[in-house]
């Protein structure tokens, strides 16, 4: 039995309804599919901003989970006091058999003080800090069951009440975006018109052209894909930054049960596109930018990191080498008193002999004459 006939072949029709034969890698995005469903996913979300401005409501909301139970709100003499400190929360989220672990990176105390200069800083060396475990876990021998616990997107809240960015948030993306992708939105969008709102995207898109922010971009969709999705990718563009509300209340609007705030007024619906971006934000978040926001932090922010880390590598090995091998340095040594006397010797002899070799060419010269 000859290797081309020892297994049944099967026949499949082909576009162009011709039979070929079948092998069966066809299967291997199912594969992948199953593996990755078992081993479930994680993501790290990193929200940044002042208090008051709704972080925590806005995260409940995307992801509908009460991380802050037994938060304490501190007043205003212990905001004035308070440093910036970072807490992570971590929840596991399951949805039609696919887990979730994800994780919360809150930054309370930011930018509360009266002096916020390099308030910043913690949050940079917290960011440094996880890029430094994941390649000490990189570098060791159980590389297997590695943690990833870098930030792979950093919500950055700006607040509504003023006229584009402040020197403060123009700072803290400016110390962020090498590290990690920055989302700016425009928090509690219900407190503005939606003429304030467009104003204040186009006055926040231009100032962060001019400071040269590089903020999170979206990639372009390839030309295969469908007009469904390249219409939602156009629509994402043009929405950032994201004007976004966050509500955990569920209120009664035409009937339906919705999440929104009431007001005297009227509803604001959170998941009404007309109101704000939130429904947007979600998506770009969840269903169809996750895997492209994990794949920069790894390719990009990660790659550049370990880069750096390697170059001090190198760097400190080779002066670590030459420090203790140093090349030696051997003294010049002063010759003794027979060793002057033999040269002057030798250079009183040469003298001599030059003088006999003169004298000879004269005379040579006067009989020629």
């Amino acid at each position: 039995m000859t290797a081309n006939t020892r297994y049944k072949s099967r026949m499949i029709k082909s576009e162009d309804g011709e039979d070929k034969e079948y092998v069966g890698f066809a299967t291997l995005p199912n594969q992948v599919h199953r593996k990755s469903v078992k081993k479930g996913f994680d993501f790290t979300l990193m929200v940044a901003g002042e208090s008051g401005l709704g972080k925590s409501t806005l995260v409940n909301s995307l992801f509908l989970t009460d991380l802050h139970k037994d938060r304490k709100l501190l007043n205003a003499e212990e905001r004035i006091n308070q440093t910036v400190e970072i807490t992570k929360h971590t929840v596991d989220i399951e949805e039609k058999g696919v887990k979730l672990k994800l994780t919360i990176v809150d930054t309370p105390g930011y930018g509360d003080a009266v002096n916020n200069t390099e308030c910043w800083k913690t949050i940079t060396d917290y960011i440094d800090q996880q890029f430094e475990q994941y390649f000490r876990d990189e570098s060791g021998l159980n590389r297997k069951n590695i943690q990833d616990n870098r930030v792979h997107c950093c919500l950055y809240f700006i607040p509504p009440f003023g006229h584009g960015l402040r020197p403060v948030d123009v700072e803290f993306m400016k110390a962020l975006h090498n590290k990690v992708n920055v989302v700016p939105l425009i928090a509690k969008a219900d407190c503005l018109t939606p003429a304030e709102i467009r104003k204040m995207k186009d006055r926040v898109r231009e100032e962060i052209e001019n400071f040269g922010i590089k903020v999170y971009q979206f990639p372009d969709c390839d030309s295969d894909e469908d007009e469904e999705f390249k219409q939602q990718d156009r629509e994402l563009k043009e929405s950032t930054p994201f004007a976004v509300i966050g509500s955990n209340t569920v209120v009664e609007a035409r009937g339906q049960r919705i999440r929104g705030r009431l007001y005297p007024w009227g509803i604001v619906e959170v998941e009404n596109q007309s109101h704000c971006d939130f429904v947007k934000l979600r998506n770009m978040l969840i269903r169809t930018h996750m895997h492209d926001l994990k794949d920069i932090t790894c390719d990009m922010h990660y790659e550049n990191y370990r880069a750096q880390c390697i170059q001090q590598m190198t760097s400190k090995m080779t002066q670590d080498n030459r420090v203790e091998s140093p090349i030696p340095i051997l003294p010049l040594s002063t010759p003794d008193v027979e060793t002057e006397k033999l040269i002057k010797m030798k250079d009183e002899e040469l003298r001599r002999m030059q003088e006999m070799l003169q004298k000879m060419q004269q005379q040579m010269h006067e009989q020629d004459l």
